[in-house]
């Protein structure tokens, strides 16, 4: 995966977290990525909850803008999460099986909270589609010390912190660590470093 610089997410060039109509966003994918041409972004990923729908339906992987992507729910131990899948081959069988076996599993929180994926598993299953892990909006994680709990999920070998994180709406009011932090801990542990807006409408911006 191509490394990006700080300057491209902040400077809205590269969106590496996009919901579409596949999971619980508003926006159609063709649309999305017919304004991200528009705009000039260098790079794109649509990462759905628990499903590559995006890809099998739609022929965006030909787009040289779009890295594939997926957002997975699991837990690890008392904390749930999200766990972001950048770069992988949206045919293995392996990762697939931890997809969506219905539309409530993408779209319901209520559903979705109740993931019995595991996530030492899940991150391998990762790695041998061919991609990267990386812990979604890190800040809302209800481990107690963050630094300790990213230190546990490298040990299953996770690869990435998302650190460039708008934390709006409900994510900015459930924070349990500070923004500045995640990107200090990625930097202490050598992280790959990905961002984007978790786009959940319809206008990319």
């Amino acid at each position: 995966m191509e490394n990006y610089t700080k300057e491209d997410f902040l400077n809205k060039k590269v969106n590496l977290h996009i919901h579409t109509t596949f999971s619980d966003g508003k926006g159609d994918v063709l649309k999305i990525l017919s304004q991200a041409k528009a705009k000039g972004y260098k790079k794109i990923a649509f990462c759905d909850h628990n499903t590559l729908e995006a890809y099998h339906k739609t022929e965006i992987l030909k787009e040289d803008i779009v890295l594939s992507g997926v957002e997975f729910d699991v837990w690890c131990g008392y904390v749930f999460m999200h766990l972001l899948a950048y770069n992988i081959d949206v045919n293995n069988k392996e990762l697939l099986a931890f997809c969506a076996k219905n539309k409530k599993e993408t779209e319901l929180d209520i559903v979705r909270i109740f993931s019995t994926r595991d996530i030492k598993k899940l991150i391998q299953a990762i790695h041998n589609a061919g991609g990267i892990a990386v812990l979604a909006h890190p800040a809302c994680c209800w481990a107690i010390s963050l630094d300790r709990f990213v230190k546990k999920l490298i040990s299953y070998g996770l690869d990435g912190l998302e650190v460039y994180y708008p934390y709006k709406r409900h994510r900015g009011i459930i924070k349990f660590h500070k923004s500045s932090s995640v990107e200090k801990i990625a930097n202490k542990y050598n992280l790959i470093k990905t961002g984007g807006t978790d786009l959940h409408g319809e206008e990319l911006n």
